[in-house]
């Protein structure tokens, strides 16, 4: 019998759907004014400020024996993919860093077989070669005018899905004991408490604040970004898996697409006939992936 749900749930997913897929269009902004280092500092300063009570809350119950684990998980699923995502969008549009952002499912499977000891049916190999092949076309097959820049930055939203991979293959194998928000609450601590220090001290950030017009817009979009798509998203997220199912949550990824391309769409990006083609195969791979 299939399961039921409830209209709360599919609201949530279409709420998350919607600020995950903003996510792009809100880097974009924000690298109107700052460069992409700021950007990057911004959003994990914001984020680890704002786990930072909850930190210390659960501080006691952490089991910091797996502190290298957590660090791992700071590094590749918030830190790394900060600064490659905010890099690439300053060659690429933002609508095409949603697409290839969904290349995330694909590399989980890739490195939890490689590295991990997943097992995976042909099909599911097969999707893999798929959305590879929709990422290809998304990269090399049309103009840089389409893409709005360098084609081949978006090689970087490509390493950012593989350390997203790398991060929940991390947490599979070995925090799967520790609750979701220990987790995350750790790992941001482990990785951003010096940022804010880093931003204010090492860039010219303070300056562009008070000097630049439009500055303090642009950082309030990172702001946005970080406490309603990284923060309050994250927690969101596990609670739906726990009211629903991971299968059901997992609809996340053929959502969170559409809306960046909407985005772009509104925010006068070019949009061409190979980015629906990148994006049919890149979800047809991750529909294969996700086949029991």
């Amino acid at each position: 019998m299939a399961e039921k749900i409830s209209w709360k749930s599919w609201l949530i997913l279409l709420t998350l759907s919607l600020v995950w897929g903003s996510s792009f269009i809100l880097i974009k902004k924000g690298l109107a004014v700052y460069s992409p280092v700021q950007v990057a500092y911004m959003r994990l300063s914001f984020s680890a400020l704002a786990f930072f009570p909850i930190f210390l809350i659960r501080f006691k119950k952490i089991d910091w024996k797996q502190w290298k684990y957590l660090l791992i998980v700071g590094l590749a699923g918030s830190a790394i993919p900060a600064f490659l995502f905010s890099t690439a969008q300053t060659q690429i549009n933002s609508s095409v860093a949603g697409l290839l952002n969904s290349l995330t499912p694909l590399f989980t499977l890739v490195l939890g077989m490689l590295l991990f000891g997943v097992s995976a049916g042909w099909y599911k190999i097969g999707g893999v070669l798929v959305g590879l092949l929709g990422a290809a076309s998304l990269i090399f097959f049309q103009s840089s005018n389409d893409l709005g820049g360098n084609n081949l930055f978006g090689l970087l939203i490509v390493a950012g899905t593989v350390c997203y991979g790398t991060s929940a293959n991390t947490v599979g194998a070995f925090l799967k004991n520790m609750k979701s928000l220990d987790i995350s609450a750790a790992s941001f601590f482990l990785v951003g408490w010096w940022m804010p220090f880093a931003l204010l001290l090492g860039t010219d950030f303070t300056t562009k604040l008070a000097e630049v017009e439009g500055a303090v817009l642009a950082m309030s979009y990172i702001l946005i970004l970080a406490l309603f798509g990284t923060v309050l998203a994250s927690l969101i997220f596990f609670y739906l898996i726990q009211q629903t199912s991971a299968i059901f949550a997992s609809m996340i990824t053929y959502l969170m697409p559409v809306v960046a391309l909407i985005w772009g769409v509104l925010d006068g990006e070019g949009i061409a006939w190979v980015h629906f083609f990148g994006m049919g195969l890149i979800l047809f791979g991750v529909y294969l992936v996700r086949r029991n």
